[in-house]
């Protein structure tokens, strides 16, 4: 009998993350598949290949938020400070001492996730092996017990051939997709247009830009100050124009920032019917002044600067019912017209980025300049440079320049997404556009992958950016924290914990309703409750362990626990008594595991898992 195998289908970041649960997760035979179409994306994807990333290139976050595992808050920093090979690295980061609220570049995060999964492999029980593929998948066939996957690869010459690979799950973890600017498509072979600012030739025609070459770059947010924050440190000295609709920047973390999470009371006013706009927003501006106003008053010794950050954390969990008021049609507008603003809100940038930006606006040297527009379109000059024509508030202005910049235009509706293997999921209705938002695709609350009429398609997971919609309306979640890092590693303990439960308890549909019903009934049994969190206190530790030892260590109390209390299940067959069981604790394990109303470092008190570090990070 051939043991079971999962293919992921991207070797990003959510694709890495995801292999790794599974590694540390599988307690039986289990092959994974991880396929990659890009080999310099393996294990770092668009956004941290080191070639896209110069070193100074850091997160737009702080260090200490960038462990790949919610569980271990301080795991990204002990690798940077202790296990990182740091030969070949320049000035200032080869000395460089990390820490939880300072910068850290971002091409070194290759070096991390390689490390990371390296160690997976090697900890995984027998038989529990990760294959590297490479190909694109192009098309995938649901059968009744397996997927059949077709991929296509490139060969030394360039010519395309395609193979078949049957898997018994396939997880989707292929990231963001491009959205084709409409106001450049007479530009977007031009030498002066850059269209991928994190590609190695992105890069390339950024560092070879004359110190005086006047330079537009579309956008005002984070990804604009890397572009713009990379030609101040060459020393650039022409005019730098910023430009968006919104006008949004991004807030500059403070120093010692720490993430954390305060209380507020409902914004109720926001759970009333939707009349109109403008008196949807005026409710939505008072509640939100209130909210800050109550923040700043009760907590008087935090940092203004991040105070929006506090109140849209602490609003999550109320959005979702404040959303259900609004049409689908309005919610769709408010989502675009209003995401960049509402993302500058929820996040910051570090010091690092963003005060080399900041200074060059100030009047003293004043190279940088945000300008408040739609871009209508962009066209070759006869002198070689490119028109930037900007319809402003007072009417539209027409910037010339030598190099665009052309900063993320994420695609976010997949029915428009450029991918032989989305346009064959769309129409052969394996997945659905997300109905509500217009973002990503229909999930349920495991990830899986629903057609149009609801109907879950079992072995197709989903996990990353596509689930935006969904993390949306319903974890209210906003920004790039629904798709972010910090949503991917919640996504990765779901999805992995599902397919191993699929696999391994053979839970499907039935039994994992009665395996809720069983944890529910557990939960509220005064007889039976300390047993059953006894054992998914055991659960919790084993699945966010990282050596073989210490998880089969666990597994053994936590079986021998498990038997002891089947005599409370006399209802239930003998033969399934250990799988209901074990679906039971696992369920409740992850929801704890994946628990965003704490901290990471509260989780990990919570959780029971502390050590000294956490001590004395506090």
């Amino acid at each position: 009998m051939r043991r079971p195998r999962v293919l992921i289908v991207g070797a990003g970041l959510a694709g890495t993350a995801t292999a790794i649960r599974l590694l540390r997760f599988a307690r039986k035979p289990l092959e994974i598949v991880l396929l990659e179409r890009r080999h310099d994306y393996r294990y770092a994807g668009v956004a941290y290949h080191r070639d896209g990333n110069p070193w100074d290139h850091v997160f737009n976050i702080q260090a200490g938020r960038m462990s790949a595992f919610r569980e271990d808050v301080n795991d990204f920093v002990r690798w940077a400070n202790h296990e990182a090979d740091r030969r070949g690295w320049p000035a200032p980061w080869a000395d460089f001492t990390f820490v939880e609220h300072g910068p850290a570049p971002r091409r070194i995060y290759h070096d991390y996730l390689t490390d990371r999964i390296t160690e997976a492999r090697l900890e995984a029980c027998p038989d529990v092996e990760l294959v590297e593929a490479e190909g694109e998948a192009v098309d995938l066939d649901v059968r009744a017990h397996h997927v059949v996957a077709t991929i296509r690869q490139l060969s030394g010459d360039g010519t395309a051939h395609t193979r078949t690979l049957t898997a018994d799950h396939v997880i989707l973890a292929t990231g963001m997709e491009l959205k084709q600017p409409a106001f450049a498509t007479d530009v977007l072979g031009h030498e002066a247009f850059i269209r991928h600012p994190y590609s190695t030739d992105g890069v390339r025609r950024l560092l070879a830009a004359p110190a005086d070459a006047d330079v537009v770059i579309v956008g005002t947010v984070l990804s604009a100050y890397d572009s713009a924050a990379l030609l101040l440190r060459q020393g650039h000295t022409g005019a730098i124009h910023l430009v968006s609709a919104s006008g949004a920047r991004p807030r500059a973390y403070p120093e010692t920032h720490q993430h954390e999470v305060v209380q507020l009371p409902a914004p109720a006013v926001l759970f009333e019917p939707y009349r109109n706009r403008a008196e949807f927003l005026t409710r939505v501006r008072t509640s939100w002044e209130a909210a800050c106003a109550t923040v700043i008053r009760d907590h008087p010794g935090m940092d203004r600067r991040i105070v929006t950050e506090r109140v849209a954390k602490a609003w999550e969990p109320y959005l979702p019912l404040a959303i259900e008021q609004i049409p689908t049609d309005e919610l769709r507008r408010l989502l675009d017209e209003f995401s960049t603003q509402i993302a500058s809100l929820r996040v910051g940038a570090v010091q690092y980025t963003t005060s080399i930006v900041e200074r060059a606006m100030s009047c003293e040297h004043g190279s940088v300049e945000v300008v408040v527009g739609k871009i209508e379109r962009v066209r070759p000059a006869e002198s070689g440079r490119l028109d930037v024509f900007v319809a402003t508030q007072a009417a539209t202005r027409v910037i010339p320049a030598d190099l665009v910049v052309c900063n993320f235009g994420r695609e976010t509706d997949y029915t428009h997404v450029d991918s032989p293997l989305w346009t064959s999921l769309v129409a052969n209705e394996l997945v659905t556009p997300h109905q509500r938002t217009g973002r990503g695709i229909e999930v349920d609350d495991r990830g899986t992958a629903l057609r149009p009429d609801g109907e879950p398609v079992e072995m197709l997971s989903a996990i990353g950016v596509m689930r935006e919609g969904d993390e949306i309306v319903r974890n209210g979640r906003t920004g790039a924290f629904a798709f972010n890092l910090a949503a991917i590693k919640n996504h990765s303990i779901v999805v992995a914990a599902h397919v191993i439960e699929r696999l391994e308890l053979h839970c499907g549909g039935s039994a994992r309703h009665a395996a809720a019903e069983h944890r529910r009934a557990s939960s509220a049994d005064e007889t039976i409750r300390a047993a059953f969190e006894q054992a998914v206190s055991l659960e919790v530790r084993r699945l966010a362990a990282r050596s073989r030892a210490e998880r089969e260590r666990l597994d053994a109390r936590l079986r021998t626990h498990l038997r002891s209390s089947d005599h409370r299940l006399d209802a239930v067959p003998v033969a399934g008594r250990c799988q209901l069981m074990r679906a039971a604790v696992n369920q409740a394990a992850v929801e704890r595991l994946t628990d965003v109303s704490v901290t990471p470092r509260q989780l990990r008190r919570q959780l029971g898992i502390t050590n000294d570090e956490d001590a004395e990070g506090s």
